[in-house]
C-alpha cells in the first residue's frame, strides 16, 4: 500500500467536504484496506462528516468507541431542537481541541495521508479547513519473551521486541533518571521508519555524540528496514571486515552500555539494538560475565581470547606447519599426521580450503532451514559427510579434526558479527600459509594487526584500552575483576574525568 506520489505537498485541507474525498480517494487508489465511512448529523440529517482509516492498522475496539462517540455527537431525532450544526462543533474543537491525548487537529491534507498510514483515524467535516485525527493504530506483534540470539543461564532473560515503544520502556524501566536521553526522527519518505537513539547525558562524550549526530543526518533521506543499514550509512570503514558496531537484543547489556557511555540506535520494526561506538575488546564479553563469579567468569573470558586465536588461524597454522615446517611438529605426532594424509590427492591447502568451505554451506544450511530440521541436518550432515570423507581419501581425520576445532572455536564468540570476520579472514590467512608458511603467516597477522589499530569506530579508536593503553580499563579486559573493583571505578572513562585529563 502507497499513496499516489503525484499528491501535492504542503496543501491544506479544503473546507468542501467533496474536495477532500475525492482527494483522498485519488491518493489511496487501490488501496483495498483504506476505508471510508460517511456520517450525517444536524437538523434532518443534512450536514456530513468523512471518516478514513487502514483497517489493517486500526484497533477495531478504538474504531468502535470513536463511531460511538460521533453518534452521541450528532442529534439522535430528525429536526430536534438541540441538533448540533457544523458551526457548533467548529467552534468547539477551535475553542478547546480535543479531550483525548492520542488525538489532535491537522490542516494539511499530507500530515492526513500520513496520519491514515501510520494508524490514525481521520475525520474531515463540511465547512471545516480542518480535521480530527485520533491514534488508533494496532499491529499484532511478539510478546517480550526470552533472547533467542543470547541466551543466559543467570541474569534477566527478557528481551528486546519489534514494537519500538516497547524497547524505549524496557530500558526506562532499568535506567531510571532524567539523564536518559532519546531522539527520535522519521527516516524514507516511503516507510517512514521511526528511528531512535539514546544516551546517558552525564556519560558520553560530547564530541563523539556531536559526531553521531553529524552522521546520522544522512540516514534522515534513506529507507530504513533494520538497525544493519544504519550501521553502513554511519561506519567508517565500509570494507573492513571487522564490526565497527556491537548487537544485542538484550535490554540489561544496552543500559551497561548506556553507562559506559555509548549511543545506542534503535529501528520500528527490528529487536537489533546498536551499541556504537564497538569497540574491539567489548566483542570478547558477555552479559552474564557480570552475573557470575570473578574466577569463573575471568577463566570464561580467556577461554574466548583462545579460542579467537584458533577460529582465525588453526587452519592456517595447520597448513604452515605441515607444507614448510614439519621440523616443528613433534616426531610421534608428525608420524601420525603422514600415516593418516598416505593416499590423499590433495595438497594441505586445498583440502583445507574443501573442509571449510564445505563447513561454511553447513553452517548456513542450518541456520536456514526452519528450525526443527536446521540442528539435525547440521550435525548428521558434518557426521556423515566427514565420515566419508576420510574413507573416500578426500581428506585426512587430522584435517577434519582442524576444521571442526575451528568451527567450534568461532561458536563460542558471544558476538556473531565477529565470527562473520574470523570466517572472512581464514582464507587470506590460509592462502598465505601454503603459499610462504610460517613467514606469510607472520605477514597475515602484521596486516591484520595493522588494519586494527588503524580502524575506528565513529571515530573512537578501535583497539582502545590495549592502544592506547588505559592500564586501568584493563581490569575488565582479559579478566573480570571483582564487582566491588569495578562498580568503584566505572569502565566509563568521560564519566568521572578529572579536569585536564
Amino acid at each position: 500500500m502507497k499513496p499516489d506520489d503525484t499528491a501535492e505537498h504542503n496543501v491544506l485541507i479544503s473546507s468542501n467536504l467533496s474536495d477532500n474525498q475525492q482527494r483522498i480517494a485519488k491518493v489511496f487508489a487501490n488501496c483495498i484496506d483504506i476505508k471510508y465511512v460517511v456520517y450525517r448529523y444536524g437538523p434532518e440529517l443534512i450536514h456530513t462528516a468523512l471518516v478514513v482509516h487502514c483497517e489493517t492498522l486500526t484497533q477495531d475496539k478504538k474504531l468502535n468507541y470513536l463511531k460511538s462517540a460521533l453518534q452521541d455527537l450528532t442529534a439522535h431525532e430528525v429536526g430536534a431542537a438541540t441538533a448540533i450544526s457544523p458551526e457548533e462543533v467548529i467552534n468547539f474543537f477551535g475553542q478547546h481541541g480535543v479531550s483525548t491525548h492520542s488525538a489532535d487537529i491537522i490542516e494539511q491534507f499530507d500530515q492526513a495521508v500520513k496520519n491514515v498510514l501510520n494508524g490514525y483515524v481521520v475525520i474531515f467535516l463540511d465547512q471545516w479547513n480542518k480535521a480530527l485525527s485520533f491514534h488508533s493504530l494496532y499491529v499484532e506483534s511478539r510478546t517480550v519473551s526470552e533472547s533467542v540470539n543470547e541466551p543466559v543461564v543467570k541474569g534477566p532473560h527478557d528481551s528486546t521486541v519489534e514494537d519500538l515503544k516497547k524497547n524505549i520502556g524496557l530500558l526506562r524501566a532499568r535506567l531510571k533518571t532524567s539523564d536518559f536521553k532519546i531522539e527520535m526522527f522519521i527516516a524514507g519518505k516511503k516507510t517512514n521508519a521511526e528511528v531512535a537513539f539514546g544516551y546517558l547525558e552525564e556519560a558520553v562524550d560530547p564530541e563523539m555524540l556531536a559526531e553521531f549526530k553529524r552522521r546520522i543526518e544522512k540516514v534522515k533521506k534513506e529507507e530504513i528496514l533494520e538497525t544493519s543499514f544504519i550501521e553502513e550509512l554511519i561506519e567508517d570503514s565500509t570494507y573492513s571486515p571487522f564490526p565497527q558496531y556491537r548487537y544485542t537484543e538484550r535490554p540489561d547489556v544496552a543500559v551497561a552500555a548506556l553507562l559506559d557511555g555509548k549511543i545506542i540506535v534503535m529501528v520500528s520494526g527490528t529487536p537489533s539494538v546498536m551499541i556504537c561506538p564497538g569497540l574491539f575488546v567489548e566483542f570478547f564479553s558477555s552479559s552474564e560475565d557480570y552475573y557470575q563469579r570473578t574466577v569463573f567468569a575471568s577463566l570464561v573470558r580467556l577461554m574466548r581470547l583462545v579460542a579467537f586465536f584458533l577460529a582465525l588461524a588453526l587452519p592456517s597454522i595447520y597448513i604452515a606447519l605441515s607444507t614448510f615446517h614439519p621440523e616443528l611438529i613433534p616426531t610421534v605426532l608428525l608420524l601420525a599426521i603422514k600415516d593418516t594424509r598416505e593416499g590423499i590427492p590433495f595438497p594441505a591447502f586445498v583440502e583445507a580450503l574443501i573442509m571449510v568451505f564445505f563447513f561454511e554451506i553447513l553452517r548456513e544450511a542450518g541456520i536456514r532451514l526452519p528450525r526443527p530440521v536446521g540442528s539435525a541436518v547440521s550435525i548428521v550432515g558434518a557426521l556423515v559427510i566427514g565420515q566419508a570423507a576420510i574413507q573416500a581419501k578426500i581428506a585426512s581425520p587430522i584435517m577434519v579434526i582442524v576444521v571442526a576445532l575451528t568451527g567450534i572455536a568461532s561458536f563460542s564468540l558471544p558476538q556473531y558479527t565477529l565470527t562473520v570476520a574470523l570466517r572472512t579472514m581464514q582464507f587470506p590467512l590460509m592462502a598465505l600459509a601454503a603459499s610462504l608458511g610460517g613467514f606469510g603467516l607472520m605477514i597475515g597477522f602484521l596486516l591484520t594487526l595493522l588494519h586494527l589499530t588503524c580502524l575506528r569506530s565513529l571515530g573512537q579508536p578501535y583497539l582502545s584500552t590495549l592502544a592506547p593503553l588505559r592500564p586501568k580499563q584493563l581490569r575488565d579486559v582479559f579478566i573480570r575483576a571483582p564487582l566491588k573493583i569495578l562498580l568503584r571505578s566505572p569502565r566509563n572513562r568521560y564519566l568521572h574525568k578529572k579536569p585536564g585529563e
